[in-house]
Parts: structure tokens; C-alpha cells; sequence
């Protein structure tokens, strides 16, 4: 059984109709039935009471994703919000650094004073607190110049704007931000790999292959730099996925009727008001 995308997001947000200037195009979007005039979804390609959201030229019409435009649209989406939350994360690192840069000797302090509080405790079970590789890292980060913690909470700073940028980019469906997301991604993948050699970790493994994947994907999908037909063949498709543009299409090789298809199979032309089907025309 395979996802209908088309109605299940006509069922959340609702249809979306057009009446063409074009003759032939209208007689085939609209009909009347005893409950009135109906016009034919551009998405999910039911019909729908009442009159229609928009009208003029075909090519006027507003572009409605559908079917595998409109998954593509749902996973770009996803990635935009994981791009958009670890953005706000590495803002809060960059803050942190930030303020431990104009802090180190207070914050020297405090972590020497808690430390001799809990060394009687680890001496008790016999493990060197002062030696542990834990306590040698933070203190190793005392030993940071200003000049230095600054520009890593500069650098910081920007990783996360290439992050928000990515996930505004992605979440508007444009073609610069799934090269940026491609690119971005793709540079910092030996870096995760190197990490995953020093030490392992679930976290990691998922970033990484969720990073793999999601490059892959809008790599293939998309069709970036040249692959499966470049930009030309990607813009064919999306433009094939158009109703309008399968029923102009079928009109001009001398398909007639009331039927019409969507691209992907007949069509069951469906009178609906709202979201509930009532009527079959």
C-alpha cells in the first residue's frame, strides 16, 4: 500500500484550485454537480465545492508540489529543522566559550575549590582525581589565551550561521541551499570520521550517518552538479509533476472525457467540502 502525500496534506492544509483562462484546461478542472460548482485540486486532484482560489493563465498558476515533489518536500523540510535546532546549539557553545573567555580565573577557581571538596571521597576508592583524564582536559582549557577562546567562539559563531542559513534555504525549497547543505556538510565529514577514531559513541555514529545520507539523498535527488540530467532534467520533473501541465498534456494528444490522470494512475474524481469526501462525480 503506498502513501497518498497528496491527500494527506490536502487533508491538513486544504485544497488548492485554479481557473485557467485556457478553455480546454477549465473544462477539464471544473464540473457541476447538484451541490454546485466544483473545481479539481491541483494537488491531490479531487474535487472541491465553491469557487476556485485563483484564476488567469495556466502558466499564472500557482506551483503546487505533488506526489514525489511533495515528499522531497517533507524530508528537506526535516533536515532544515535538524539544521536550524544544531544551529542554536552552537550559538549557546559559542556563548559559553564566550563568557568562560572573560572569566577564566573565576572560573579556575571555582572548579579547584569544588574539586578539593569531592578528593577525599575518590581517594577513599583509591582513583587519583587529580590525574584523571576528565580533570586534565578542563584544566587544559584554563591554559587557553583570550586571543584564542575568541576566535573559537568566532569560529563557532559561524558554523552555526552556515547551520541557520542552511535550514532557512532548505525549508524554502532552494536550490542554493541544497548546494550549501551538500557542500557544508560534505567538508566537515572527515572531521566527524576522525572523531568516531578517537572515540565512539551512538551520538556520533547517528551524525554521521545522518550526514552521509541526507548528502546522498539531496545529492541524487535534486540532481546537483550535473548528476542524472542536472538542473535541466530536475526542472522537467517537477514540471511534469504539475497538474496542469498532465492535463494540457493529455488534451493535446487527443485525451477527452472527464477523467483525466495525475501522472501516477487514473484519477477518481471526488467531490469533497473541507476535508470530507461526499460525493462522487
Amino acid at each position: 500500500m503506498t502513501f497518498d502525500w497528496d491527500r494527506r496534506h490536502c487533508a491538513r492544509r486544504g485544497h488548492i484550485t485554479y481557473a485557467p483562462d485556457e478553455a480546454h484546461l477549465r473544462e477539464r478542472l471544473r464540473a457541476e454537480t447538484a451541490l454546485g460548482e466544483v473545481w479539481r485540486c491541483l494537488r491531490c486532484g479531487d474535487f472541491a465545492l465553491g469557487e476556485p482560489h485563483g484564476s488567469g493563465p495556466a502558466d499564472r498558476a500557482p506551483e503546487v508540489p505533488r506526489g514525489r515533489a511533495l515528499r522531497d518536500l517533507f524530508i528537506l523540510r526535516f533536515l532544515a529543522v535538524e539544521r536550524l535546532l544544531r544551529g542554536l546549539f552552537i550559538v549557546l557553545a559559542a556563548w559559553a566559550v564566550w563568557r568562560f573567555s572573560n572569566s577564566q580565573d573565576a572560573v579556575r577557581r571555582f572548579f579547584e575549590e569544588n574539586l578539593a571538596v569531592f578528593r577525599p571521597v575518590f581517594e577513599h576508592f583509591h582513583y587519583d582525581l587529580d590525574h584523571s583524564p576528565v580533570v586534565d582536559t578542563i584544566r587544559g582549557t584554563f591554559d587557553y589565551r583570550h586571543s584564542t577562546l575568541l576566535i573559537v567562539a568566532g569560529a563557532l559563531l559561524l558554523y552555526a550561521l552556515i547551520e541557520i542559513v542552511e535550514a532557512v534555504g532548505l525549508w524554502a525549497a532552494k536550490r542554493w541551499a541544497e548546494y550549501l547543505t551538500v557542500v557544508a556538510t560534505a567538508a566537515f565529514l572527515p572531521l566527524e570520521i576522525w572523531e568516531l577514531t578517537e572515540k565512539v559513541s551512538y551520538l556520533k555514529i547517528g551524525t554521521l550517518l545522518l550526514n552521509v545520507l541526507a548528502v546522498l539523498y539531496i545529492l541524487l535527488s535534486k540532481r546537483l552538479f550535473g548528476l542524472r540530467g542536472g538542473h535541466a532534467a530536475f526542472e522537467a520533473e517537477r514540471r511534469g509533476a504539475s497538474l496542469l501541465e498532465v492535463e494540457e498534456a493529455a488534451g493535446t494528444t487527443g485525451t477527452t472525457g472527464t477523467t483525466g490522470t495525475s501522472g501516477e494512475g487514473p484519477v477518481t474524481r471526488t467531490l469533497v467540502t473541507g476535508s470530507s469526501r461526499t460525493d462522487t462525480v
